[in-house]
């Protein structure tokens, strides 16, 4: 076993503490910033997009009526000829009314099941979060408590006794030959 280690940079774990720290922080924002996206998510989902296609849903209901309404007078009044293009405005409206009814109930429908498609992947962040509330600043302490033993150890001197024996026992044996 040796005797002695040999110390050269102490400065090393330094450098490796103060990058740990930064990586620390920016993994807390990284975590917090996941976290609020996921609120945010869930609210524009669930109210934002939710209000957006009822109101887009009232307002195509108004527009298929006016031209089923515009349809009917043009049927009433006799014009054959005319009511092609009424037609098509109101095919044009039932296809835009179905759309926004679609898109709500699918809103709706990702509203409801948000929660259970995310929350199993958010729980992965609880995990990612207790190590860097609780595992690094362990690491931390123990990369400080390393280094000032390491200091402490770089600073005493070889004991001198222990490299005289072994010199002198040469000499001894260069003696006796």
């Amino acid at each position: 076993m040796a005797e002695q280690v040999k110390v050269t940079s102490i400065g090393a774990l330094e450098a490796f503490r103060a990058n740990l720290i930064i990586f620390l922080n920016k993994a807390h924002n990284a975590v917090d910033e996941v976290g609020d996206e996921i609120r945010r998510t869930r609210q524009w989902l669930q109210n934002d997009q939710r209000m957006h296609w009822e109101g887009e849903l009232r307002r195509r209901q108004k527009v298929l009526n006016e031209a089923k309404q515009v349809l009917l007078s043009a049927r009433m009044s006799g014009l054959k000829n005319s009511t092609a293009e009424q037609e098509a405005t109101v095919s044009k409206a039932k296809r835009a009314f179905h759309e926004a009814e679609e898109k709500l109930a699918n809103v709706k429908r990702w509203a409801r099941n948000y929660d259970n498609i995310v929350d199993p992947l958010a729980k992965g962040l609880d995990g990612v979060r207790y190590a860097l509330d609780h595992d690094l600043p362990k690491a931390l302490a123990y990369l400080v408590q390393a280094q000032r033993t390491l200091e402490s150890y770089a600073e005493t001197n070889a004991p001198s006794v222990g490299l005289e024996k072994p010199a002198a026992a040469e000499a001894n044996s260069e003696e006796a030959r």
